[in-house]
């Protein structure tokens, strides 16, 4: 099964290579890691998975044969070889970024209000004398 991953891996690498020489070929590849990722019952890759059109199979390089955009919470791709779109969510990163500005805020106003680290509320400055 890791040779299947590492296969189908490096047939992705090459189609991304190829592409600009030779889209056919690119589109071939990933024909091939489709049918090695079905024959062996395996997922492919998440970082692939988004890199081909799900109606033709066609590797999908963004500025050549895919437009992406940007929209309610949404990737939009648009394969311009079929004219499909694939709407994906990116609501891991909205949410990492809320995350990261909460605690920058929170932090923020522990330094400005010196609030004790140790909860203690007759003890102003944090730390004990």
């Amino acid at each position: 099964m890791r040779i299947a991953n590492e296969r189908i891996d490096i047939l992705f690498q090459l189609a991304d290579k190829e592409f600009s020489r030779h889209p056919e070929r690119s589109h071939r590849y990933v024909e091939l890691a489709r049918r090695i990722s079905k024959k062996y019952n395996l997922r492919i890759p998440r970082k692939w998975r988004r890199r081909f059109c799900k109606n033709c199979y066609k590797f999908l390089k963004p500025g050549y044969n895919c437009r992406i955009r940007l929209s309610k919470g949404k990737v939009h791709y648009k394969c311009l070889e079929c004219g499909r779109i694939m709407r994906f969510p990116y609501t891991k990163e909205k949410k990492f970024k809320r995350r990261n500005k909460i605690e920058y805020h929170t932090l923020k106003k522990r330094a400005y209000e010196k609030i004790p680290i140790n909860n203690d509320p007759t003890d102003r400055e944090g730390g004990s004398q």
